[in-house]
């Protein structure tokens, strides 16, 4: 058994759905669902907002299926994972629109993927691709799937997948990460470098991505750049570490 100290899954952050964060803004929105009148609720009732939810999931009668999609959503913004699974589920039976549809199994494969349930992931992934393989939707399945087949102990396959992601939307910056995190772990650091420098030109220049091209260049030789990239990325990790204490004192 190894030693999860050694296990590179505890040392090596993979960019979980991470095709949210661009094109797909879903976990920002604020739908009218969470708007509660304070003269008719006590504020401080954690209960109102699952509860308000669950009264828009119960109606089967006239269903919209975009409305749904919003629910489990906010189900996904208050951490209640297992709930956004049965809304996205029913959005795609629901949705008339197969874009939606798409789009309700790829959200659903998140909210399983959070839950840490990876069959249950996969298979959600796989449905929205078998939707349509070439879809940006079908970009996003593809890689997050590949996250899920790597938890799940089968990189060979995750690698395939994260290649997919990469042809159907070359500039999707989150899935040449997930490429290069992959083949870096298979120990094809020049590939990997390559991969990884597409991300950053492609606006994924954080922290996380700066630790990989470090590690990269450093199975390479390339030692001076690898430390210079390193000190970069530990620069990163401070800052955001200082604007969360301040956030904090803040609040």
């Amino acid at each position: 058994m190894t030693d999860p100290a050694d296990d590179p899954k505890e040392d090596h952050e993979f960019s979980e759905g991470q095709g949210f964060s661009g094109e797909y803004d879903e976990f920002d929105l604020d739908p009218p669902e969470l708007d509660v009148d304070p003269d008719k609720v006590d504020p401080v009732d954690s209960r109102v907002i699952p509860d308000l939810l669950d009264e828009e999931t119960t109606a089967n009668e006239d269903i919209d299926a975009n409305a749904l999609l919003d629910v489990g959503l906010n189900y996904m913004g208050i951490n209640r994972y297992e709930q956004a699974t049965e809304t996205f589920e029913r959005t795609a039976r629901f949705a008339e629109d197969e874009r939606l549809e798409q789009e309700a199994w790829v959200n659903k494969g998140v909210a399983h993927a959070e839950l840490e349930e990876w069959d249950a992931a996969i298979g959600a992934y796989q449905e929205a691709i078998s939707m349509d393989a070439s879809s940006d939707h079908a970009a996003t399945a593809e890689t997050n799937l590949a996250y899920a087949l790597w938890e799940s102990g089968r990189s060979e396959q995750a690698l395939e997948h994260a290649e997919r992601a990469v042809e159907i939307d070359q500039r999707f910056a989150e899935a040449w990460y997930n490429r290069g995190f992959l083949l870096l772990e298979r120990g094809l650091a020049e590939d990997a470098l390559n991969a990884l420098d597409n991300a950053i030109r492609l606006g994924m220049r954080n922290q996380v991505t700066l630790e990989e091209k470090a590690r990269a260049l450093e199975e390479l030789g390339e030692y001076d750049e690898a430390e210079e990239i390193a000190a970069e990325a530990e620069d990163m990790r401070r800052q955001a570490e200082g604007e969360m204490i301040d956030e904090e004192i803040r609040e």
